[in-house]
């Protein structure tokens, strides 16, 4: 029998080195999503993943799996397809968060499929499902403002004046997901892309 549930995914990168990373946005929102659900990560059955079952208050308890996977960004594939196997569950049912050098800092875009815009924790996932059709929440992170390697940057830490609305910015995407969960692409994107 088919999942009938959400698998959520946030990307990013393991370690204390990566934590507050323009990278691991993905990573910090699914955290706030965890708490939402009043649970902590544990290592899920699937295998490189870290999980948390629950139902999220905002989402009129529709069953989700959150997820993050315990490798790098650009192995992010195997996880996200283990626990899409593990849950019975179909690509239109997965939710991936990631960052977008392409959105200024602290908007959000939804979006279904798409190409991967040179991310590579997409382009893994599309590998590993052979396809790309499955929502996204793409987590703004701007581009620098001078001239810096793409990949320092998004490896780098939030700035100052960035941490400051930080929070802010995560509760709001958080929010996002649960929209996606409860009011579809469509009604998300009229309320959240800008």
């Amino acid at each position: 029998m088919a999942y009938d549930g959400w698998v959520v995914v946030g990307l990013g990168n393991p370690g204390p080195s990566y934590a507050n990373t323009r990278h691991n946005v993905g990573y910090l929102v699914a955290d706030e999503l965890a708490k939402r659900v009043g649970a902590s990560w544990k290592a899920h059955k699937s295998g490189r993943a870290l999980a948390v079952e629950g139902r999220l208050a905002g989402t009129l308890g529709v069953r989700t799996v959150l997820g993050r996977g315990r490798c790098y960004m650009n192995e992010s594939g195997g996880p996200v397809a283990q626990l899409l196997q593990f849950y019975k569950a179909a690509p239109d049912r997965l939710i991936v968060i990631h960052d977008e050098l392409d959105i200024a800092y602290g908007e959000l875009r939804a979006k279904f499929g798409g190409g991967d815009n040179g991310h590579n924790g997409l382009k893994s996932i599309r590998r590993s499902l052979g396809t790309g059709d499955y929502l996204r929440l793409r987590v703004g992170i701007g581009r620098p403002a001078g001239p810096q390697d793409m990949a320092d940057f998004v490896l780098s830490p939030f700035t100052p004046v960035e941490r400051r609305e930080l929070d802010l910015h995560v509760q709001r995407a958080a929010d996002a997901v649960e929209s996606l969960i409860t009011d579809g692409l469509e009604n998300t994107q009229n309320r959240f892309n800008r």
